[in-house]
């Protein structure tokens, strides 16, 4: 019998089971698509967490109703969204929907910090930053909203400490996966020290967090109900990742700073894996890496592939329908849109900023400039597809500044990576090799190897991504272009947001 490595990865979009070889080689995947978001008022988005659960079953029983044996499972590992939470009481009931990362609502209603804490914040210049971090804390919202249920709340729990509680009954969750409004120290990766001044900013009791297990070590065992649930055998071990982001960079197989890891998913990522804590662009940290004491600090489109997706539906019906009529791949045609259309779509050019991010409370405002009649659809998904890359190059330059680090090659993850015209526009924009790793799946791949750790199967991390991960092809940049989107880059794209900004501090005015 060979044995096989489970990961589920649950995503914005879908929650996928995927079952990995020892040597990294998808086996079998179910996905299920996640629909059932909730917006009860404009900006909110809320979601049920038991469905989530239940698609986990399901995605399951599918694998072992496809042929596989869950017999031969050595381990399993859970790799999630982040910055997506949970309440639950004392036998883990969710009290309210999940608030999930996508969410936009604002609570202003806080008590005053203490003197000494706004002095020094007034001190360090990071009043504003503080007062968004606090009005958009989901645990704070619900202190003063629903007193009610955060009075009952036992535990406060990331998506990633939902699900891995349902399969052991244990409340405990990956240092890898606290990406959000949270008590947690980044650069010790552990929960905050009693005297640090997270807990001036949230309502959370220490009490209320789960235990934190590092990425590779046993979280529990999968429990009889959840045995039943799931198909899986009672029993198994279920082993600490990391969320989804961190766990593309290990299944891209990146041991250092050389490496840019690119993800190409809702929310568009450009990172390094590092030994050294740093911040891009405070307040955001450095989050904690898939594994143990390294960092993944990060750039980001908060909603960069959502906008290729609107897209797709808005305007790209002819290709959906011939996709249909000849049973091929949608991605297929909307390549032949990028191809059509030469670098710098004939001067249109796009600003990939809309909702809010990196401590901002008020909604950054994006824009697309330099329309003309010779522009088309092709043009238009173009220029997305360039805008979303050229701030992704605008943040990995500035990680690459900060880290000291040169880096010499690209690696990319995420649904835009299927898309050969993509990578290659990522590699002439860039100017440098882009790689694709050998599987789609890197986030469920990252899970797998930190199972495959933890099981034993590999001794260590380093042994286990040198096993199980390996680059497909490899996108050389071209130079003519990449000299035309250096001057894109530099002339256009750079000076676009400072000089749109009285422009956008109007609209805001006018539109209320």
């Amino acid at each position: 019998m060979t044995e096989t490595l489970l990961a589920i990865d649950c995503g914005s979009q879908s929650i996928r089971a995927l079952l990995f070889a020892p040597d990294g080689t998808l086996i079998s995947k179910v996905q299920k698509p996640i629909t059932d978001y909730r917006s009860d008022n404009p900006g909110w988005s809320e979601i049920d967490p038991l469905i989530l659960w239940e698609l986990l079953g399901r995605c399951c029983r599918e694998l072992w109703d496809r042929g596989a044996d869950p017999a031969a499972v050595k381990a399993m590992s859970v790799t999630t969204q982040r910055g997506t939470q949970i309440a639950v009481d004392e036998r883990g009931i969710p009290l309210r929907p999940a608030i999930t990362w996508m969410d936009e609502r604002i609570e202003d209603q806080q008590k005053p910090l203490p003197w000494l804490w706004k002095t020094i914040f007034g001190v360090a210049g990071l009043s504003r930053s503080i007062k968004s971090v606090r009005s958009e804390c989901e645990v704070n919202w619900i202190a003063v909203n629903q007193p009610g249920i955060w009075k009952k709340t036992y535990k406060f729990l990331q998506v990633s400490g939902y699900l891995n509680y349902k399969l052991t009954d244990l409340f405990r969750d990956s240092t890898g996966a606290q990406v959000g409004y949270v008590p947690f120290d980044y650069k010790k990766q552990q929960w905050a020290n009693a005297n640090h001044f997270l807990w001036k900013l949230f309502a959370f009791k220490c009490s209320q967090l789960p235990e934190l297990i590092e990425p590779g070590k046993p979280i529990g065992y999968v429990s009889e109900e959840a045995a039943q649930h799931t198909g899986l055998p009672e029993g198994l071990p279920v082993i600490s990742a990391a969320a989804d982001k961190a766990c593309e960079v290990v299944g891209c197989g990146a041991v250092d700073a050389s490496v840019g890891c690119l993800s190409y998913g809702t929310r568009a990522t450009a990172t390094i894996h590092s030994r050294k804590y740093f911040e891009v662009e405070r307040p955001l940290p450095a989050y904690a890496g898939g594994i143990p004491r390294m960092f993944t600090p990060e750039a980001s489109v908060i909603l960069g592939y959502w906008m290729v997706n609107w897209f797709k539906e808005e305007f790209g019906h002819p290709e959906q329908e011939k996709a249909r009529e000849i049973g091929s791949p949608v991605e297929v045609f909307f390549d032949d849109l990028l191809n059509s259309t030469p670098p710098g779509s004939h001067g249109l050019t796009l600003l990939p900023k809309w909702g809010r991010d990196n401590g901002r409370s008020t909604p950054v405002k994006g824009a697309i400039i330099g329309f003309g009649d010779v522009h088309t659809r092709g043009h238009i998904y173009r220029a997305i597809i360039e805008g979303i890359t050229l701030e992704l190059r605008r943040g990995l330059k500035r990680i690459e500044r900060k880290s000291g680090e040169k880096i010499k090659v690209l690696r990319v993850s995420g649904g835009g990576s299927q898309s050969d015209a993509i990578m290659q526009i990522t590699a002439d924009i860039f100017g440098l090799p882009t790689e694709r790793p050998h599987t789609f799946e890197t986030a469920g791949l990252g899970a797998a190897i930190a199972a495959s750790v933890g099981a034993g199967t590999h001794p260590d991390f380093t042994q286990a991504m040198q096993a199980m991960t390996r680059q497909n092809e490899v996108f050389k940049p071209d130079p003519k272009t990449v000299e035309l989107y250096k001057q894109l880059f530099e002339e256009v794209y750079l000076p676009m947001p400072r000089r749109l900004a009285p422009l956008n501090k109007a609209l805001r005015r006018i539109s209320g």
